[in-house]
């Protein structure tokens, strides 16, 4: 009798957490892209996927590209999307497995995102200065080894995220009802602005009640837990070294860094500039986020327009 009850209340809980994330996913409505501009579309190996584009076609080309969390996309940038388009042709990627790309329920990895960075600046851009935020610098880094670029411009990167690879972390999180749940509680609203106000903005107050629908509607759309399980259990980082990779290049680098980042700090981005010869440029009052809380100075920044800043300690 124990154990039929016990059974019981398992089979209960696990049709309604079921339940629940089909509601949840139900809310999540077919969702416009929040950047203003051209809808586009790339093939690459199965995937369609989304990406922006604005700007003069004939003016150089500036790729943006998002740093990875549960709710990513190239929304990260609508605080300078539209204000560097003009004077460049802006292309902004949502990376597979994110935004409006595609999101097939793939064991997502470093070396596939970084293969799609290299792929997509070769077919749909010419010698562009490329911006990438956080985790995604390694990607962009270790493609411009073999596309031409003019210039990087590199938020806070990072080539460590998550610690260990956890194959168990990551199975867990892509099961199809308790993965799901878990999923909805790590894209929940209340759980964007905790992260956001631990990592993320300095100041809450630029971030707006739009951004975080935005995420939410994101986060809730069919399949978007497979790459941010990838994420969370530590396979998007690549293997190689990013200040090694960094070395090796060939082309100007300017690392943006938040004065006040605690999860890639500034002694991380001093480092990183010594070890690639970079230009290292602090702002103040900023977190991981810089590009969103102080984009008119960020803007400057891609511009070349910016003096290198020297925070001590």
């Amino acid at each position: 009798m124990r154990l039929r009850k016990a059974l019981g209340i398992a089979v209960g809980a696990a049709g309604a957490t079921a339940l629940t994330n089909r509601l949840l996913q139900s809310r999540a409505d077919d969702f416009a892209p929040f950047l203003r501009g051209d809808q586009r579309t790339y093939r690459w190996r199965g995937f369609d996927v989304a990406y922006t584009e604005a700007g003069d076609p004939d003016d150089p080309d500036l790729v943006l590209l998002h740093g990875i969390n549960a709710a990513a996309s190239s929304h990260e940038f609508h605080t300078v999307f539209e204000t560097l388009a003009e004077e460049y042709h802006v292309i902004a990627p949502d990376l597979p497995g994110f935004g409006h790309s595609d999101r097939p329920p793939l064991l997502y990895s470093a070396s596939l995102m970084t293969t799609f960075v290299r792929d997509f600046l070769d077919d749909e851009s010419e010698n562009a200065t490329v911006v990438a935020s956080s985790l995604t610098g390694s990607y962009a880094a270790m493609a411009a080894r073999e596309v031409d670029v003019e210039e990087l411009v590199l938020v806070c990167p990072t080539d460590s995220s998550m610690g260990d690879r956890s194959v168990q972390r990551r199975s867990l999180v892509r099961a199809p009802v308790v993965g799901q749940a878990i999923y909805n509680l790590i894209g929940s609203k209340a759980s964007i602005r905790h992260f956001h106000a631990d990592h993320g903005y300095y100041d809450m107050d630029n971030l707006t009640d739009e951004v975080v629908d935005y995420e939410w509607q994101s986060a809730h759309q069919s399949g978007a837990r497979f790459a941010p399980a990838s994420f969370i259990s530590g396979f998007l980082d690549p293997d190689e070294d990013l200040g090694d990779v960094l070395a090796g290049l060939d082309v100007p680098i300017t690392l943006v860094w938040g004065e006040d980042a605690d999860i890639t700090p500034l002694a991380d981005g001093r480092v990183l500039a010594d070890e690639a010869d970079a230009t290292l440029v602090v702002f103040g009052d900023s977190l991981l986020l810089p590009h969103v809380e102080h984009p008119e100075e960020f803007v400057e920044v891609v511009r070349g327009e910016a003096a290198t800043v020297d925070v001590t300690d």
